[in-house]
């Protein structure tokens, strides 16, 4: 029988799915698992031989009514919809499936947590409760990012050609997506600088749009560009050689996490409860907990006023300078 996963984007939310999608086939051993999601995130699935892995556009009418016929074709005993949203939803109602498993307690949904769904706690722990009102248990806290032996060699040889040894250099990602300019810490210039002159090297990571501002922070503070020069899955294989890894709040951020390397995520005009790297808690550093002005505050847009003294201080406290 055919079960079908939904979810679309953003990156972040992909990556942390990835444990919630391999406890759901542990679920469902002799049935066949589909995944729906966008095309920049199927490659993430490259290595998972056994998900039947569709991308389709999700913005749209025409695109909208194509997916919908393509799940009805599908004819599943059972939906998790792990995206969550109006589109979603519909996509659910007009299925022909008699299960569908989601985020909130209304229709379309026979499978759901009793309380409605307002932010109150971090997104993957009330996935969590989702896949539990499903009776799927026993979900890994880490993202199941599958690397392929040749994305291993890239990455083994990259590092060969940079001279690079395992944990002397740091991964850095001091961009963020081109609206949320206000995420953007504006003192990686500065961190670079000091990590160069401790001999820990630097390593910009990001995808093309993040190239101007890489190729400036290398020019200024030393280092490597690697902007464009990893998957997304080779990505979380190259953080696992660093030492660390400092980003903004962003999908890279979400990415190390897979690494198993501590990853500095800085918060300020986003929550930092409910979106922080799987098992990073502790390495939040966030303005509403470091300012008074601010304290208690759930988000503020005070990320200027966190300097880079204040970081280094915390990477010394964790004994990796």
């Amino acid at each position: 029988m055919n079960i079908l996963i939904i979810k679309f984007g953003a990156l972040g939310d992909v990556v942390m799915s990835t444990s919630l999608i391999a406890a759901i086939q542990r679920k469902h051993p002799n049935d066949t698992i589909h995944l729906l999601t966008s095309p920049p995130f199927a490659p993430i699935f490259a290595e998972w031989s056994d998900l039947h892995v569709t991308a389709r556009e999700r913005r749209g009418v025409r695109n909208t009514v194509g997916t919908a016929r393509w799940i009805r074709r599908l004819s599943c005993k059972r939906i998790y919809d792990l995206q969550g949203n109006n589109r979603s939803a519909l996509l659910c109602a007009v299925s022909g499936s008699p299960l569908r498993v989601g985020n909130h307690p209304r229709f379309p949904y026979t499978h759901h947590p009793p309380d409605r769904w307002t932010g109150q706690c971090h997104i993957f722990e009330r996935m969590l409760r989702v896949l539990e009102a499903a009776g799927v248990g026993e979900v890994e806290r880490v993202p199941a990012l599958r690397v392929g032996d040749a994305e291993r060699e890239t990455i083994n040889e990259w590092l060969r050609t940079h001279a690079l040894a395992r944990h002397d250099f740091v991964v850095l990602h001091a961009t963020a997506s081109a609206a949320r300019a206000d995420k953007i810490w504006p003192h990686f210039e500065a961190l670079g600088q000091r990590l160069g002159a401790l001999g820990l090297c630097p390593v910009w990571v990001g995808t093309g749009r993040d190239a101007p501002e890489n190729q400036r922070l290398c020019a200024a503070a030393g280092g490597i560009d690697a902007t464009d020069c990893f998957s997304i899955a080779a990505l979380a294989a190259l953080g696992g050689q660093a030492r660390f890894a400092v980003t903004n709040d962003s999908g890279p951020m979400h990415v190390l996490s897979a690494a198993g390397i501590p990853v500095f995520g800085l918060f300020g005009p986003s929550d930092w409860r409910r979106n922080h790297a799987l098992g990073q808690r502790e390495n939040v550093i966030a303005c509403t907990e470091i300012i008074d002005q601010y304290r208690g505050l759930k988000s503020a847009d005070c990320l200027s006023r966190v300097s880079c003294e204040v970081v280094w201080e915390r990477l010394t406290q964790a004994g990796l300078l």
